[in-house]
């Protein structure tokens, strides 16, 4: 039985009904894998309720970028109809899934809310999944199309010399992997990564995994299955390429880490969030109370979803941008209430413990 406790009424209700619709990924064989990446969200009434809508003020062009084995990767690019003077910044997306579920398309009303917002260039990598294609090939995709778009960001309408990388869940993770290997390997440079709930130790030590480790959305042990197709038999899961926590962290751009109180790896963002302060790298640590995993995919039925919309756009735009606010150093640690307050949250330290 999924454990939804302490969720807001019309949150449970939710995420009940999306518990009872989708096949969980532990159940699911490779045909149905692949019929379960079909499967989007229809960008329309009632689901726009749950959703968000798409931005009728943003146009939705697709691209390819090649990727070190020639194979071209597809891209979803997003971008304001509205001219705007010079280049946009660019925001390089990463969707979530596991690894193995999702694609760009289902995140079509977050990153038009971006492009709007920011305004930004928005770019969704369509990166190779597992079980077809286990790590590292998603990373070595997200790299690649990272370092493409920084080069052709000029025909697109974007300033490649102005980019951030985000993402959430498997997202997340491949964005803070994509930051490392750009710092290690002579860029680009990134302005911001910002990670949304992200995966970032695939050892699982955690003190939440073990804690929630039956919330709706994900499961422990949906997570066991995630893994098990996108790190096969051998996989060193300490190698920074599947787990960043593990990697070397200073040098790294500016992090907001944002995390879902009610989720089996909240502990995974803020271990990151701390490591990344004690390694010198400006991080801003926010904890969403009375939500679960996935709740920034439908922030119109949390009572925090809006509240973690505004950080993120703030986040890219002070980083971004030249009237955007200070790119400064890292703020307090917040935990975001329903009523839209912020106070002290709970860190743990890099090892997993509380202090």
């Amino acid at each position: 039985m999924r454990d939804y406790r302490g969720m807001s009424p019309l949150t449970t209700l939710t995420v009940a009904l999306v518990d009872a619709l989708d096949t969980p990924v532990e159940r699911l064989d490779r045909d149905g894998i692949v019929r379960a990446r079909a499967e989007t969200v229809p960008a329309r009434a009632p689901f726009t309720w749950v959703t968000g809508p798409v931005r009728r003020e943003v146009a939705v062009l697709a691209a390819a970028a090649p990727v070190r084995d020639g194979t071209p990767v597809p891209l979803r690019v997003h971008r304001p109809v509205v001219p705007h003077a010079g280049p946009l910044p660019v925001v390089v997306h990463l969707h979530g899934g596991g690894w193995v579920l999702g694609s760009p398309m289902g995140y079509d009303p977050l990153c038009s809310h971006l492009a709007a917002e920011l305004p930004a260039l928005v770019v969704s990598v369509e990166y190779r999944m597992a079980p077809e294609h286990p790590a590292p090939t998603a990373a070595h995709d997200c790299v690649d199309a990272t370092r493409w778009v920084a080069g052709h960001a000029g025909g697109l309408g974007g300033d490649g010399t102005r980019m951030a990388v985000a993402g959430d869940s498997a997202g997340g993770n491949l964005a803070a992997v994509v930051a490392q290997v750009l710092r290690d390997e002579g860029g680009p440079a990134l302005a911001a990564q910002a990670l949304i709930y992200p995966a970032t130790d695939m050892t699982m030590s955690s003190p939440s995994v073990t804690e929630q480790s039956n919330r709706p959305i994900l499961s422990r042990r949906s997570m066991d299955a995630f893994r098990d197709h996108y790190c096969p038999p051998g996989t060193d899961l300490t190698d920074p390429v599947v787990s960043p926590l593990f990697g070397r962290l200073d040098g790294l751009p500016p992090a907001l880490v944002q995390t879902a109180d009610l989720d089996p790896i909240r502990d995974d963002g803020i271990r990151y969030a701390v490591a990344l302060r004690a390694a010198g790298v400006p991080a801003r640590l926010t904890n969403y109370r009375r939500v679960p995993h996935g709740f920034a995919s439908f922030p119109l039925v949390t009572p925090v979803g809006r509240a973690q919309r505004a950080e993120l756009v703030g986040f890219l735009r002070a980083q971004l941008t030249a009237d955007g606010g200070p790119a400064g150093g890292a703020t307090p640690t917040r935990e975001a209430t329903p009523a839209g307050e912020a106070t002290p949250t709970r860190e743990a330290t890099p090892a997993g413990g509380a202090r």
